[in-house]
Parts: C-alpha cells; structure tokens; sequence
C-alpha cells in the first residue's frame, strides 16, 4: 500500500533528513543511496508496521507491505504529516531571510521543518538521551530502549517500534540505568512514562496546544529531567522558535563567528540572534556556519 502525501510548498525531503540526527536513531533506519527512511511505528491498534518514507513530486510517499484498514491508514497518514511537518508554512521565515546573507540559502533549499518523531513522548525521551552525552551515547541509549520494551515488526522481530510510555513504565529504574544504560537519566524517563501511563499528563495533546510559548514552555520545563536545552529542543519540534537551544557547540560557533574565538556564554547565544524574534531559533539552526573568506 502506498500513501501520497502533499506538502505545504516549498517542500524538500532531504532537508527534512538533514535538518538534524534524528535519522541516526531507532527505530529509523536511513538508507541514503536508496533515499529511503524507514520507520517502524506502533499504531493505536497496536499492530506494528514499517512505514517506507521517500521523496515523492510535491511531498512524501510511504509505502507499508500489508494494507491497513481505513482507521490505520488515518493514522499513518497523521503520523507522517507530523514527522516531516507537511502541513507547515515558513513563508514569513523566508521573508525575514531573504535579507541575510547567512540565511540566503533557507528558501531554495526549502529548510525550515525538523524531523519529529511519530510521538512527542518518544521525541521528549530521545531529546533527555542528548543531555550531558556523545551522540554515540544517545544512539546508543535509544537503541537499547527499542530493542528492550519496543514492540516487535511481525516480519522482522529484530526491528522494534519505540516503546511506548506503558511499555517503559511497566519496567524500573534500576532496569533502566542496568541494561539501558540511562544513568542518570533514569528516574527522569521512569518518572515521564509513569505519568503517562497513569493519565496524569497528556503530553501528546501538548502537540496541537494553542497556549502561548511561555505557557507551553512552563509545562516542558516541569517535566524532570527536561532543562533549558532540552525545553529549547522540545520547542522548536512543536514549531515554537523563540528559544535556542544551546549547548557547546553553540556557544563555539556563536564564539567563531562574532566573538573571535574568545569564550562566550548562553547570554551571548542569545543575543546573537535576539533581533530574529520569533524565528531566533530556526534563523539558529539554519544559519550557514561557514566563515567568509
């Protein structure tokens, strides 16, 4: 079965694939010869499929072997509109962009839209693995929480689904930190998919939320283990740019390109892309790093 999916113009699938490294993690598999991602999903009716996802005329085709039923393919289609932001419109960006040099690039590559995962708590969890680690680390950290609680793909068990928030929280710390690998990061994804579970946070409604971004922004925050990059990483998935999220290699790009390699802090972060108001973050994460000779 195969879903054609238009997108809000102008619309690139390799700029989607490229905007970050969620690629890199399970349950993704990214074939770049092949220019095919494959996601394997756990839809409600908790029946796993993999969704094939490549570049289609104007948008995303995904491919799925078995046929779904009309409820099923609802889903997917919800989940790969979500993930590849095909309802999205960055025209105002755009505008604001054309007047910068170091953003010259943004519209003809239509960048603007990052990669999410299928659900806000599997991108709440894979954003807590980036805290204080080596990517390797978080590769490593979300690999072993798929191939431990994920679901299995019937027709290649190896590949699993992300767990889902019961699937974690029917497990414990001490799991957790032993054969997962979390650290410290345990009690903090214990805590989040407990929660969950027990109906007391509904994070995925979080997702279409009209609350104003400090609002929106106050309710990441309260999730432990979710700080200040974390919260600026969360917001920029749900579409919310007023925040950046800084880490070390912010503060030694932002430290290259306007500060002569001396040290700088998140103050100075943030300054830098202070005038960008509500597009702080995107103007950020798009901006062309690349020193002028």
């Amino acid at each position: 079965m195969q879903l054609m999916l238009s997108a809000h113009p102008p619309f690139s699938f390799i700029s989607v694939i490229n905007s970050h490294g969620w690629p890199q993690l399970a349950p993704c598999t990214w074939d770049k010869e092949a220019g095919t991602l494959a996601y394997v999903t756990r839809l409600d009716s908790g029946r796993v499929i993999e969704l094939r996802l490549t570049e289609a005329p104007g948008g995303v085709q995904a491919t799925v072997d078995d046929g779904l039923s009309e409820a099923e393919r609802g889903e997917a289609t919800r989940q790969v509109t979500w993930m590849f932001g095909l309802d999205m419109d960055f025209s105002a960006f755009y505008a604001a962009a054309r007047r910068e040099p170091k953003l010259a690039q943004v519209e003809a590559r239509a960048q603007g839209r990052v990669l999410r995962s299928a659900t806000l708590f599997e991108d709440t969890v894979k954003t807590i693995t980036t805290v204080n680690t080596a990517w390797s680390g978080t590769i490593r950290m979300v690999k072993a929480l798929v191939t431990l609680f994920g679901s299995p793909l019937p027709v290649d068990p190896v590949r699993r689904a992300f767990p889902t928030a019961a699937q974690i929280a029917a497990t414990d710390e001490a799991t957790l930190r032993s054969q997962a690998r979390l650290g410290f990061r345990a009690p903090f994804v214990l805590a989040l998919a407990q929660k969950i579970a027990a109906g007391d946070f509904d994070l995925e409604a979080l997702k279409t939320s009209d609350l104003p971004t400090p609002e929106l922004r106050k309710r990441l925050l309260a999730i432990k283990g979710v700080g200040d990059y974390a919260v600026a990483n969360l917001l920029m998935l749900l579409g919310r740019y007023d925040a950046i999220p800084v880490d070390s290699w912010a503060l030694k790009m932002v430290s290259q390109e306007w500060h002569g390699n001396q040290p700088v802090g998140r103050a100075e972060v943030e300054a830098a892309f202070e005038p960008w108001g509500e597009w702080r973050g995107l103007a950020y994460w798009f901006w062309d790093w690349t020193p002028v000779a």
